[in-house]
């Protein structure tokens, strides 16, 4: 196997891993905080504003992370830095 067979199959394995990882943590993360929220909201429903503002933020703060992943994993697909060194060491030959 050459070296740009092998760069394509860690980049393509280590992109669905990322996703894979990167989707289930915060999914679980947002269930979670909108269970708790709801059991705050049933307990004190005065405070029902200063709740929902304070869950969109941390809802907002965990999603951020699943996009993170998301774009690492695209990076590692179609703008994979190593291609160029790889590239570079085939061109050298």
């Amino acid at each position: 196997m050459d070296s740009m067979t092998l760069i394509a199959i860690a980049s393509i394995f280590t992109s669905g891993l990322t996703i894979a990882i990167g989707s289930i943590g915060p999914a679980l993360g947002e269930g979670r905080a909108l269970a708790t929220a709801l059991t705050s909201l049933a307990q004190q429903p005065d405070a029902a504003a200063t709740i929902t503002r304070t869950l969109f933020v941390g809802l907002a703060m965990v999603e951020s992370i699943a996009i993170y992943c998301f774009v690492v994993s695209m990076v590692l697909i179609f703008a994979n830095p190593f291609w160029n060194h790889a590239i570079a060491q085939v061109a050298g030959k």
